[in-house]
């Protein structure tokens, strides 16, 4: 049975308590929690009424869009990022008109007072705050008030998905860090399918099985595309799900409910400072997945500890009682995986794999990999790390595991080599100042000639990376090529103007500044030498730019093998 053939068929709350009171015990004490306190909430009897009924409604499907809404669906409404009072209320107005019934994480009464409430007197207040509660017991369907929805949504939905037609869902392997999700999730779903285990991935670059990815709009959707997704790989009767954790869905709580059973943590460096206030707190929001009231599941952290914000993560990992593994690129660190020796090229790489197991079979063993850059690497011990977590037996599986790395694909985007036959061209999605220094350092030792950068910023996102990102270029590389990425509502010449700021007249010399990304594109393809590398990052996989919230077809990957076939140079 598929996700949609659901949506003719119609459960009540309470089937999903009774259902539920065995398998999931605290997701039945919370629904039981949820309408109790609704009960005790009612301000008068039509609404008294409405609570202690709610548990009886049959409905359809859980929807989050009003959009989306049908005819005895149950409408959740959250809060809005952005604090729209307005539009939460025309949402609830809205959907009060089709639903069976509302969950609403804002306080309804309050909702439908606030567009009043500003310029009146406390009497007056009074008196609104009445006929709010009047408007809400007179709305055409049951509106409930759940300040806590979040701590329970994915499962009520995994309860609902899985009421008609259980299956067994899949083992989740989730990686939360800046830098590196996208590549270590695909490179754990590829390790996991050689080792004869049906896996998908979720994430930045597509959502289902290896080969037949969709393009997903976020890193991390949200609950009930997060939900869904994963019910429909169970029916698939996939066995492992690697996915990418992003801060602002675990911030947002959106994987609630998910299965998490390794959790990976890469990197932390600047970066969606226009979502997270600080630094600290955009660290808070990544340990979140190691946090096991957050994810009952987890057996396993596996950390990054040449990371500054490592402890961090470790502190939590720890405290929940967790098994932490470590790795590192530090042969002089004690790690459970430590990539003792590293010899990369512009083949590949190889590694001498150290690990503190105890076992003579595990404890030294060479890889070899056609993955680009030492920072791959790190991702190659992390999916390593996270492969050999599935498996009780450590020695048997590293040593089963060591011989497919060489079959491993880095994800599309992700230290792309572009064929030519001459010069060497790579698309890569760095868009952070640590990523991209990260790509140069690693192409710089193989460089006989020039190292090229083309790269920008985004439009409506943290304005203090702009600068960073450029100083991040022109240190890595020998010639920058400053141009758009996705502007979005932004003049990408502002932007442009941005990233120049403290840049010195030497700096300038090595610069050209082309807003247009195909012209800048072309402009390096025409004036790179044959012994240079040319890099065009901030993109990677994406097939579209966004320019005034239009998105226009663009891949830097197919712009740029045209650009080479036009240029006579492969």
């Amino acid at each position: 049975m598929t996700i949609s053939s659901l949506d003719s068929a119609t459960v009540t709350l309470q089937q999903l308590i009774d259902a539920n009171k065995s398998q999931q015990q605290k997701l039945a004490e919370q629904l039981t929690a949820m309408i109790a306190t609704s009960i005790q909430k009612a301000s008068n009897q039509a609404s008294l009424d409405q609570a202690q009924s709610i548990a009886h409604i049959p409905f359809q499907q859980f929807r989050l869009d009003n959009r989306q809404l049908e005819a005895n669906d149950v409408f959740v409404l959250l809060k809005s990022q952005t604090a729209n009072s307005e539009k939460s209320r025309d949402y609830l107005l809205q959907a009060a008109e089709q639903a069976a019934f509302i969950l609403s994480e804002i306080d309804p009464s309050i909702l439908l007072s606030e567009a009043t409430n500003l310029s009146n007197t406390s009497s007056e207040l009074q008196t609104d705050s009445i006929a709010s509660m009047q408007q809400l017991a007179a709305l055409p369907c049951p509106v409930l008030y759940v300040p806590n929805i979040r701590d329970f949504l994915g499962s009520l939905i995994q309860a609902r998905l899985q009421y008609q037609q259980p299956v067994t869902l899949p083992t989740v392997v989730a990686v939360t860090g800046t830098n590196g999700k996208t590549t270590i999730s695909q490179l754990v779903a590829q390790l996991t399918q050689l080792m004869d285990q049906s896996s998908a991935v979720m994430g930045t670059a597509g959502n289902g099985r290896l080969g037949a990815l969709v393009q997903a709009s976020h890193t991390t959707g949200d609950a009930l595309a997060v939900q869904q997704f994963l019910y429909q790989m169970g029916t698939e009767q996939a066995e492992i799900l690697a996915l990418e954790a992003s801060s602002h869905g675990l911030d947002q709580q959106r994987l609630q409910g998910m299965p998490v059973t390794v959790a990976i943590y890469t990197n932390l460096s600047r970066d969606h400072l226009d979502y997270h206030a600080d630094m600290a707190e955009y660290a808070a929001a990544k340990a979140k997945l190691f946090d096991k009231a957050h994810f009952p599941d987890l057996t396993h952290a596996i950390i990054n500890i040449d990371d500054e914000h490592a402890q961090v993560m470790l502190e939590m990992a720890n405290a929940s009682g967790l098994t932490v593994w470590t790795y590192s690129l530090d042969s002089s660190k004690t790690a459970t995986f430590v990539a003792a020796d590293i010899i990369p090229s512009l083949q590949g790489v190889q590694i001498n794999l150290r690990t503190d197991f105890g076992d003579d079979k595990a404890d030294n063993i060479e890889i070899i990999s056609s993955l680009l850059g030492r920072f791959n690497v790190a991702n190659l011990l992390a999916a390593i790390a996270a492969v050999v977590a599935l498996d009780v037996d450590l020695a048997i599986n590293i040593e089963r595991i060591a011989p497919t790395v060489a079959q491993l694909q880095g994800a599309v985007g992700r230290m792309q080599r572009v064929p030519s036959n001459d010069g060497c061209f790579i698309v890569d999605y760095a868009h952070t100042p640590d990523a991209l220094s990260q790509v140069l350092a690693s192409l710089k030792t193989h460089c006989k000639g020039q190292l090229w950068a083309v790269f920008g910023c985004g439009g409506d996102r943290d304005a203090g990376k702009r600068p960073l990102m450029a100083q991040a270029g022109l240190t890595g590389a020998d010639q920058v090529v400053l141009t758009a990425d996705n502007p979005r509502t932004e003049d990408p010449n502002m932007i442009l103007q941005d990233m120049q700021a403290g840049m010195t007249a030497e700096q300038y010399q090595r610069t050209h500044i082309e807003p247009a990304r195909q012209t800048a594109i072309e402009y390096a393809v025409s004036h790179s030498g044959v012994d240079d590398i040319v890099v065009i990052a901030g993109k990677g996989h994406e097939t579209y730019q966004e320019i005034n919230n239009v998105r226009y077809d663009f891949d830097d990957s197919v712009v740029l093998q045209q650009t080479l076939n036009q240029a006579g140079r492969v």
